[in-house]
């Protein structure tokens, strides 16, 4: 049994959240669409629901289930599920995030209700004999009637390197690693791992010089394929080598941490100019730059001749 795998889920939410725009891409490959990359996309809410699920002592417990990722593009709705692992109730719960999307645009009068029912399609990062080709939900009615409602779904370890930067299906990128995850754990070969790397980080750059990808989206998109390194390595020889080939290891996403030094610049310079202001010495400006904003000594001292020759 394959064990969870919450730091896949929590790049899937993050890069959703942050980066839906580069999911026009995904959406035009999996349903055939052709939509521009500067096509409106709306974010729709992820309703949960309550289910009832089994602990280790037997005892029943509700817990409450949210859809991944449900978009809206023009008049089409979409839903996109990230698995990480086979899980034998995925076609219920499809189901189920099916009918909460599809409850919003519901349609009714008296007597009559039309619940239009969004496309769906399931993306697993890994394969197993268990995993699906196919996701189908199957309705059946008292009368007899029987309608399926299915879909292909996406199994990413059979997408190629060229494949996915040709077709610019950047939310794979930081998953593909995952491909070559038995043999990173075990320490084994890891040069076609690391070959794969940087292919796609030589293709990034080369799409951001180009204006397809922005500042932040390849910084983050980087920075999501070493948190899913430093995921399957967990510390072991081979991580440091994988990590440095995207540019060092990430604790936030990049585009956070360029925010968050742009305030500490800001901040700086404020300290240099309340301290000369009030005719404090260098030393002095240093200290409180080193206590206010936590930086090192080498940071202070770069700061201080950043800002401080602007302002005598």
């Amino acid at each position: 049994m394959q064990k969870k795998t919450p730091d896949y889920d929590n790049v899937f939410k993050t890069m959703k959240s942050k980066h839906k725009r580069l999911f026009i891409s995904v959406i035009n490959d999996t349903f055939g669409k052709n939509y521009p990359m500067d096509v409106k996309v709306e974010t729709l809410p992820s309703e949960g629901y309550l289910t009832e699920s089994e602990t280790t002592d037997g005892s029943k417990d509700i817990e409450e289930q949210i859809s991944d990722f449900v978009i809206k593009i023009g008049k089409e709705v979409y839903l996109l599920e990230c698995q990480s692992y086979d899980d034998g109730s995925m076609a219920i719960r499809i189901a189920e995030y099916a009918f909460i999307v599809a409850r919003q645009f519901a349609a009714w009068d008296i007597g009559h209700a039309t619940i239009p029912m969004p496309r769906f399609s399931i993306i697993y990062i890994k394969r197993t004999e268990k995993t699906p080709k196919i996701t189908r939900i199957t309705f059946t009615f008292p009368d007899g009637q029987e309608v399926n409602y299915n879909s292909e779904n996406i199994i990413l370890e059979e997408f190629t390197k060229e494949r996915i930067v040709e077709k610019r299906l950047f939310p794979y990128i930081p998953f593909y690693i995952a491909r070559y995850e038995k043999d990173i754990t075990s320490e084994n070969n890891i040069e076609n791992a690391a070959e794969d790397l940087e292919y796609f980080r030589n293709e990034m750059v080369r799409l951001h010089k180009k204006g397809e990808l922005a500042d932040d989206e390849m910084i983050d998109l980087m920075g999501f394929v070493n948190t899913i390194i430093t995921h399957i390595t967990n510390g072991n020889k081979s991580e440091e080598r994988l990590v440095n080939i995207m540019g060092g290891t990430v604790i936030e996403t990049e585009s956070e941490k360029l925010i968050r030094k742009g305030r500490e610049a800001g901040k700086a310079e404020e300290i240099i100019e309340m301290g000369q202001e009030f005719g404090l010495d260098d030393a002095d400006i240093l200290k409180r730059l080193q206590e206010k904003i936590g930086v090192s000594l080498e940071t202070a001292v770069a700061y201080l001749e950043r800002y401080g020759k602007q302002l005598v």
